[in-house]
């Protein structure tokens, strides 16, 4: 599967600092100091409804996190999934009436348009889940023949006993962690499992429903978090420097992936951080697929909406913040584009090494992207009410702000 293409990154004088970011694990800020090559993993999209708000929002973050590493002159390894069979995308088929394979196409090339308008920086791997089964099929007999595992009227689940770190990604308690896997997937209810919280590695054929060649697993398809291991396994190997996603995959999914990864390698931890982002909200409410309130980054796109300005809607916001879409929030940043453009757009203005230097420190304190809007907000307050004699000012602002926030002036 191909990602998007990458927009330039212009290069800037100096050098960034190192980031400081949340980790949900221990629930505090930690410095990441990767070596030469930078390695993060981004939960993907299950492609039945693609993009909207939320998603575009979690993507921001962490493309946020590449740019703060690329100005510090590290490459990055970059790592995003496509979860292209699951129940709800199978489900969504059939309730359209049309081929689950023809919708998972159609929304990830959607995905893609909508990432390359947004100035999202690709991964250099991107990976189906359907492309991933050859490599997931040996990880679930690795766990089956080692105890990890057990069957379960042909299904094959995880036993999250098998991991002693099992429970250090969320850190919640069995209850909260019970109620979260009846939300999120998981099957907390069925007869037989050795805990109630196990996770299906491998489910066997149903009728009418696609499966695969599983070798000793029999025919059938993956479970959802042995999907995101067996990607990160082969293309970052433990102890990578970010796992991210939104703040609703702490449980179950990275928590899950963790304890698979840790009980197959023996090492832990998976990731040196698990970062989370915000969820964004419309009416009140959680924007999700299931309550079917959604803004499509598509939507707006099509009625004439410029990307930068949503780019710069989401970045109004702290990354881990829960927030709210609305009309005021889109207006907002049209008018802060406007106003930046303006004063790109004269020939001299306000020394800009600062305000570069600005921003390179508020990205680094924990990605607060409106920190760093503010920042340029009163050098653009000074152009306009005064100006100046630095020839070079607008240029330099117009690359910072397209390296360091992804926003074409």
């Amino acid at each position: 599967m191909h990602a998007w293409p990458a927009s330039e990154v212009p290069a800037l004088p100096g050098k960034g600092r190192d980031l400081r970011i949340h980790d949900t694990s221990t629930d505090g800020l930690v410095t990441l100091a990767p070596g030469p090559v930078a390695r993060i993993y981004v939960c993907g999209i299950t492609p039945y409804d693609a993009t909207h708000m939320g998603h575009a929002a979690t993507y921001n973050a962490f493309d946020l996190v590449q740019r703060v590493w690329l100005d510090t002159k590290r490459q990055v390894h970059y790592v995003q999934n496509v979860t292209d069979v699951d129940d709800p995308l199978l489900e969504r088929a059939v309730r359209d009436g049309i081929d689950w394979e023809g919708l998972a196409e159609r929304e990830t090339a959607l995905f893609r348009e909508d990432m390359t308008a947004l100035r999202m920086l690709p991964p250099q791997h991107y990976i189906g889940a359907v492309e991933a089964i050859p490599g997931i099929v040996p990880l679930v007999e690795r766990l089956r023949d080692t105890g990890a595992a057990y069957e379960l009227d042909g299904d094959i689940y995880f036993s999250v006993e098998a991991d002693p770190h099992f429970g250090s990604v969320s850190n919640l308690d069995a209850a909260a962690m019970r109620l979260l896997s009846a939300e999120r997937g998981g099957d907390p209810d069925r007869p037989g499992k050795k805990n109630t919280l196990d996770p299906m590695l491998w489910m066997a054929a149903r009728e009418g429903e696609p499966s695969w060649d599983g070798g000793s697993l029999g025919q059938g398809r993956p479970g959802w978090h042995i999907e995101c291991v067996a990607i990160a396994l082969d293309h970052l190997g433990m102890g990578f420097d970010v796992q991210g996603g939104g703040s609703d995959l702490a449980f179950p999914h990275h928590e899950m992936g963790a304890s698979h990864a840790q009980t197959l390698t023996g090492e832990f931890p998976m990731a040196k951080a698990y970062v989370h982002a915000g969820m964004v909200a419309l009416d009140g409410e959680k924007m999700s697929k299931s309550k079917g309130n959604l803004v499509f980054v598509s939507q707006l796109r099509r009625d004439g909406v410029d990307p930068a300005a949503i780019r710069l809607a989401l970045l109004a916001h702290h990354y881990r913040a829960d927030w709210e879409w609305t009309d005021q929030v889109l207006a907002d940043a049209v008018a802060r584009l406007g106003r930046w453009r303006a004063a790109v757009s004269r020939p001299d203005g306000p020394p800009a090494e600062g305000l570069v230097e600005e921003i390179r420190a508020a990205l680094s304190n924990d990605l607060d992207a409106p920190a760093a809007l503010a920042a340029v907000d009163r050098w653009a307050e000074a152009q306009a009410a005064d100006g100046g004699s630095d020839e070079g000012a607008p240029g330099v602002v117009s690359r910072a702000v397209d390296a360091l926030l992804g926003v074409a002036l």
